[in-house]
C-alpha cells in the first residue's frame, strides 16, 4: 500500500460540524472556502479567520462569520482591527507567532491553509503537530519541506487533503485504487496567457498581460506563476509528495480548455480522469468533507459546449521554469526550498515592473546553481537556505 499523507487514518466524521480555521481568508482560496461554508453552514462553522494586510476584508468576514478569534499578521493593522470588532465577541491577534498559535487551540478541527508562499510554512507545520485535519492549498508548504511535513504527518497521524484542482483531481481517481499501483500522473495545465510564445515574444510582455489566466480567477502571485507554468513544476513536486511518487512518474501536459484537471494511469494501462469545469469551489468543498460528496450549486459541465478536448506537450526551451523544477525535485534537500525562495522574490520584482518576464527564469537560474546542496531535517535548515536564496537572488535584480 503506497503511504501517502491522506490516508494514514479514518474518515472524517460528519455528524458533528467541524470548527474550521482559515489561514488566507481574504485570498482567492479562502473567499472561495467561506462561500462553501456558508453554504453548508449544518456542516461547518468558522473558528478563525487570519489575512496578512488585507485588514478591510477580514473585518467584514469577521461581521458575517463571527468567529472566535481573528489574526492579522502585520501588526500595524491590529489596532485597527481591534478596534473595529471591539463590539463582537471576538478575539483580535496580531502577528506570525499568534497565526502558529491559532492553529494549535483545541476549538479547531480543519486548518484550511491558503496563505501564500513560504510564509504559509511554519503555521502548516503547527497545526500538524497539534493533530489537526489538513486541507492543503498552500503547495509551497510542500514544496519547501516536503520531506518534513511528510514524516510529521504520519508521525502526528494527521490526513492531509489537497485542495489544488490538480491534485484534488488525482485524490478523487485514487478513491478506491488505493492498493494498486500508480504507473504515473498526468497534471494538466492550461498553458496559461503566453500559450505557444516564442521568448522573443515574450521579451517585452508587461504584468498586466500575464495576469490575464485565460480560465481561472487567482491572486497575483499564482498567476505569474502559471504565466511561467512555475506553477505547473510545483504542482509536480507537491505531487511527489502527496501521492509518494518518483519524479519519472509524474507528467506534465498542456490542456487549454482546463476541464480535464488531471489524469491517473495505472499499471495495467487503464486511465482515469477527473472533469469539470474551472471552479476551486468544488475542490475545496472536497477537501473540506472527505469521503463524502455533499449537494452544492456549482456549475455543471455540459459536454455539448465542450465537444473537443487537446493536449500538447509543455515547451521547456522556452518556459524554462517547469524544467528548475523537475530537476530541483530530483536533486532534493534544500534546492526545492530555494527554487521557491527565489521564485517568490523575482514574481514580486516582475510585478513591480523591476525586472522583465524573461529575466526571472534568469534570475532563478543563477540562484540555483550557487545553492549549495544540504539535506535538510527541520525547520530551521528550511529557514537558513529560505533565507540565503532570497538574498542571492534580491541581489542580482
Amino acid at each position: 500500500m503506497r503511504k501517502c499523507i491522506f490516508a494514514n487514518i479514518g474518515y472524517m466524521d460528519m455528524a458533528e460540524k467541524k470548527h474550521i480555521a482559515i489561514l488566507g481568508s481574504t485570498g482567492s482560496i479562502g473567499t472561495q472556502a467561506l462561500e462553501v461554508i456558508e453554504e453548508h453552514s449544518d456542516l461547518f462553522e468558522v473558528e478563525t479567520l487570519t489575512a496578512y494586510n488585507n485588514a478591510d476584508l477580514l473585518i467584514k468576514q469577521a461581521y458575517k462569520f463571527v468567529p472566535n478569534q481573528v489574526v492579522i499578521v502585520n501588526e500595524e493593522h491590529y489596532q485597527y482591527v481591534k478596534e473595529a470588532l471591539a463590539h463582537y465577541p471576538i478575539k483580535v491577534f496580531a502577528g506570525m507567532k499568534s497565526l502558529v498559535e491559532v492553529v494549535s487551540m483545541p476549538s479547531v478541527d480543519i486548518v484550511l491553509a491558503a496563505m501564500v508562499g513560504y510564509a504559509g510554512l511554519a503555521p502548516t507545520i503547527a497545526a500538524i503537530k497539534a493533530g489537526k485535519t489538513i486541507a492543503l492549498a498552500n503547495k509551497e508548504t510542500l514544496v519547501v519541506a516536503g520531506e518534513l511535513i511528510t514524516r510529521l504527518a504520519l508521525q502526528h497521524n494527521v490526513n492531509i487533503y489537497p485542495v489544488d484542482s490538480e491534485h484534488s483531481a488525482i485524490f478523487q481517481c485514487l478513491a478506491g485504487e488505493m492498493h494498486n499501483p500508480i504507473e504515473k500522473i498526468i497534471l494538466t495545465a492550461s498553458g496559461g496567457p503566453f500559450r505557444g510564445w516564442s521568448k522573443e515574444k515574450l521579451k517585452n510582455v508587461t504584468p498586466g498581460e500575464a495576469l490575464k489566466h485565460p480560465n481561472w480567477c487567482m491572486g497575483n502571485k499564482i498567476t505569474i506563476d502559471s504565466a511561467t507554468l512555475m506553477n505547473k513544476g510545483f504542482e509536480a513536486i507537491e505531487a511527489k509528495w502527496l501521492f509518494n511518487l518518483e519524479p519519472s512518474q509524474i507528467e506534465v501536459l498542456i490542456h487549454p480548455q482546463s476541464i480535464i484537471h488531471s489524469m491517473v494511469q495505472f499499471k495495467d494501462g487503464s486511465i482515469k480522469a477527473q472533469l469539470g469545469v474551472p471552479d476551486m469551489r468544488l475542490p475545496i468543498q472536497y477537501a473540506l468533507t472527505y469521503p463524502y460528496r455533499v449537494n452544492s450549486n456549482f456549475p455543471r459541465l455540459n459536454f455539448s459546449e465542450f465537444t473537443q478536448f487537446t493536449f500538447e506537450k509543455p515547451d521547456t526551451s522556452v518556459f524554462r521554469n517547469l524544467a528548475f523544477a523537475y530537476d530541483a525535485m530530483s536533486r532534493g534537500g534544500n534546492i526545492p526550498c530555494a527554487l521557491n525562495a527565489a521564485n517568490e522574490v523575482v514574481v514580486h520584482a516582475f510585478l513591480c515592473e523591476q525586472i522583465g518576464f524573461l529575466e526571472m527564469s534568469d534570475i532563478i537560474e543563477q540562484t540555483i546553481a550557487k545553492t549549495a546542496y544540504y539535506q535538510c531535517n527541520t525547520l530551521e535548515d528550511y529557514e537558513e537556505t529560505d533565507r540565503w536564496a532570497r538574498d542571492f537572488a534580491n541581489s542580482l535584480i
